[in-house]
């Protein structure tokens, strides 16, 4: 009877037997640094995006404790009223404005991929832009778009007639094109450090055999160095869809949206509390987020398209 008792009181119990394993102990160290993260990652992500599809089907001001259920109604009016329609043409400006970045982006980071004497020195000056915070950034081209400003000095000195030149961001015409200009410089040293670490993968005997076969630049180019940095080409271009779409700090720091150049985030912002129109907004919040994911969707099958050719 006494060995028997010994041997139960030894024998350790399922439960610390099962907290000792070494699996076991991995993730309760994992699950205890992710409860912190995933708790704030519910609360300020997931429930809100839940109440933002709730309030999309809601008509509500905001404040007042009364909500009707309208539907389908705010959908409706986001692709019905032309205020709406609108702002999405002047993604168009953006986007069209990103194809000119990324080939500007490809040409410097082609180009200062040689070995050409200051070369790191150039690459460091078209990147930099890219650190500066985007309200420091907005700040300064204020100054440099005003009248008798920067950009005004510079075209006089050149023999432009002040009195001819135009309003940079108080002509509707031209409004867009001034906050795409911004919005290049901002991001093409950012585009340019991708398609530099890109074309540096590119096996060098390729360019050596090629220039020894009498191939010049540009053929190297088209032939080697393109096709082979493709897929970050490819990836390239569809965040310029994405961030064509979403674009809000730069326009909405410079002009708030005036004279033409309101942009879909920044209208979704105005409705919500400007117009006091929670239930639109939240309805355009949705309709923005589909659009990314559509285009999220065609980057990942796209770039996994793309790396099932490569591996077969």
């Amino acid at each position: 009877m006494e060995n028997e008792e010994e041997k139960k009181v030894k024998k350790p119990s399922v439960l610390k037997e099962f907290l000792t394993r070494r699996k076991t102990q991995k993730w309760i160290i994992v699950i205890s640094f992710l409860i912190v993260p995933m708790f704030l990652l519910i609360a300020f992500t997931y429930l809100p995006f839940v109440d933002m599809v709730k309030y999309s089907f809601m008509k509500w001001d905001g404040f007042s404790t009364k909500k009707s259920w309208v539907g389908l109604d705010n959908y409706l009016e986001v692709f019905t009223r032309p205020e709406y329609l609108k702002v999405l043409k002047n993604s168009i400006y953006y986007f069209v404005g990103s194809l000119i970045q990324i080939a500007l982006a490809l040409f410097f980071a082609t180009v200062l991929n040689a070995k050409i004497k200051g070369g790191n020195f150039f690459k460091g000056v078209i990147f930099f832009p890219s650190l500066i915070n985007g309200v420091a950034v907005g700040m300064v081209f204020l100054y440099f778009y005003k009248g008798g400003g920067t950009l005004d000095t510079i075209l006089t000195a050149l023999g432009a007639d002040p009195e001819q030149l135009p309003l940079w961001l108080g002509n509707a015409a031209i409004i867009n094109f001034s906050l795409v200009f911004v919005s290049l410089w901002r991001y093409m040293g950012q585009n340019m450090v991708m398609f530099n670490g890109a074309i540096q993968s590119v096996s060098g005997e390729l360019l050596e055999a090629a220039s020894l076969d009498g191939a010049n630049t540009w053929q190297q180019f088209m032939y080697i160095i393109l096709p082979n940095i493709k897929t970050v080409v490819s990836l390239n271009l569809i965040l310029a869809v994405k961030g064509a779409i979403s674009v809000f700090e730069i326009p909405y720091i410079m002009t708030g949206g005036n004279n033409g150049s309101s942009t879909f985030v920044i209208q979704t912002l105005n409705t919500a509390f400007g117009s006091r129109k929670i239930g639109l907004a939240s309805a355009m919040g949705v309709v923005l987020l589909i659009f990314i994911m559509i285009v999220t969707f065609i980057q990942k099958h796209f770039i996994e398209g793309k790396r099932d050719d490569y591996g077969k």
